[in-house]
């Protein structure tokens, strides 16, 4: 009898584990109960939707958790609703994917831009907290610099004066990115060390100050964001998930360097790749990526062994890849070689290609990187192709269909290819003047032209036959006994190299 007490007492004291676990939170439990009440007189707090059984809300929990500590002792909340337990108030949130953080001003919500990590979430709410330019005096100058990587800092005679309002213009437009401040203190820009009007930038990498180089009287917003977006990215820096959009969004190409965070040589590879980047920063983004965590990223930009360490370049823009030989060994010369010939446009991309199929049965032609110019670009026909992915739903719905585009034109071969590109596993060479982003992406290239015209009707067959009659103008005779002819009996093919048919 005693064991029925004992387990009683194991259940209690686990209960009694989970409440204190859940007291000792600092992010709010919201309900439909108590949302209006909790949310709406705080003048800022973020809000997660979230699922229990959700994979990417499990990873963040920890770090919302210590975000909301950090932050508690600055007045700033974090609190959390279990889609699960309330459906209708995250559906009245439109929430259509977990999880989806809101940031709420009195109420009013705003879509959450930041971070996932616990200093990302901070720094990111502590932004939100303060107007978009904050004054700065001798007494919190040095904790200011300190707030974010990035903090920005105009020092003034004047409010009045220039560059104020091209700073304050460009701390609006970039709130979520930066920390700014200005300051007319005396004490404080003596403190600094500037003449004003000046802008000083503080980094917590690299150089830590930087001073802006142009006549700041005269700055534009323009030149202001381009000098901190420059300066912004370090020389050379680890890429992750919380950081691959900045390097996405700058324009430059990617210089990557794979490598094992294991290796007792690490940091010396590293250091090897440093001198290059600092000389050819303005032209290219240099980034260290961690080779065992992301290999299939590495297979991705053309490095098909887990020889590491590898370098390559990447050309975000035309999606075109540059490795070194995996084979060779990663020295500063090896590497300053190579970007230096990819700068002057004498390096030639690697491009990923299946194998070319040994032979081609099927209606729809199976075009690879290969071949792309010998069957597309140099072709006397008409090419109309579906760029795809093996793992696309909507290309999978579309097959059937586009197979039976194929067998309709089979008796017109001679003239048109319809064809399939697996574009995840084909690079297409420099030559094409587009790069494919979604799937399925469907393009026509008439015979004879440079250009290629975009499909963007329905997926019906009736709809893709009357694109590609319309466009290509097959003659008529050539489809005899064929029930689905095309609906252009007065057209003429004409093309470089055929006289009419």
């Amino acid at each position: 009898m005693r064991i029925p007490h004992l387990l009683t007492a194991v259940f209690s004291l686990a209960l009694a584990s989970l409440a204190l676990a859940d007291a000792a939170s600092d992010v709010i439990d919201l309900s439909t109960a108590n949302f209006q009440s909790v949310v709406d007189p705080e003048k800022l707090i973020l809000v997660e939707f979230f699922a229990p059984w959700c994979g990417h809300c499990k990873a963040l929990a920890p770090h919302y958790e210590e975000a909301a500590t950090s932050l508690k002792e600055k007045g700033i909340k974090l609190a959390k609703v279990n889609c699960v337990d309330e459906p209708d108030l995250c559906q009245s949130h439109g929430v259509q994917g977990y999880p989806t953080l809101k940031v709420f001003r009195n109420g009013e919500p705003t879509e959450y831009t930041g971070p996932r990590k616990a200093d990302g979430i901070v720094s990111y709410m502590i932004k939100q907290s303060l107007p978009a330019v904050s004054e700065v005096t001798a007494a919190n100058l040095e904790e200011f610099k300190r707030h974010d990587k990035i903090v920005a800092v105009a020092y003034l005679s004047s409010t009045s004066d220039a560059p104020a309002a091209a700073f304050q213009a460009t701390a609006e437009k970039h709130r979520d990115d930066y920390l700014f401040g200005q300051s007319t203190d005396a004490a404080a820009i003596e403190a600094a060390g500037v003449s004003p009007p000046s802008i000083i930038l503080y980094r917590s990498f690299d150089d830590p100050v930087s001073v802006y180089p142009y006549p700041v009287t005269s700055a534009t917003v323009e030149e202001i964001e381009g000098w901190i977006k420059e300066l912004a990215i370090p020389v050379i820096d680890e890429v992750s998930a919380e950081n691959y959009m900045l390097y996405a969004q700058s324009g430059k190409p990617l210089a990557y360097l794979f490598i094992d965070p294991t290796s007792e040589l690490k940091d010396e590879y590293i250091e090897r790749v440093r001198p290059v980047a600092l000389e050819y920063k303005s032209k290219l983004n240099f980034i260290w990526i961690d080779a065992i965590k992301f290999g299939d990223h590495g297979k991705a930009v053309n490095l098909p062994e887990s020889i590491w360490p590898s370098f390559v370049i990447q050309d975000l823009t035309k999606q075109l890849k540059y490795p070194v030989d995996q084979k060779t060994e990663i020295t500063t010369a090896v590497v300053k070689t190579h970007v230096e010939a990819y700068i002057a446009g004498s390096l030639e991309p690697t491009l990923k290609s299946q194998p070319i199929p040994e032979t081609q049965d099927e209606a729809v032609y199976t075009i690879v990187g290969k071949e792309f110019d010998k069957i597309v670009s140099q072709s006397n026909k008409h090419v109309f192709v579906e760029f795809f992915a093996s793992w696309c739903g909507h290309c999978k719905r579309l097959k059937p269909t586009w197979d039976a585009l194929g067998e309709h034109y089979a008796a017109a071969k001679d003239h048109i290819i319809i064809a399939k590109m697996e574009a995840p596993e084909n690079d297409l060479p420099p030559s094409v003047p587009f790069r494919v982003g979604s799937f399925p992406t469907l393009k026509l290239k008439l015979a004879g032209a440079d250009d290629w015209i975009d499909y963007d009707g329905d997926r019906s067959l009736e709809s893709l036959i009357a694109f590609v009659d319309e466009h290509a103008k097959i003659p008529l005779k050539i489809f005899a006994g064929n029930e689905s002819a095309p609906s252009h009996p007065d057209v003429e093919f004409h093309d470089q190299t055929h006289d009419e048919l």
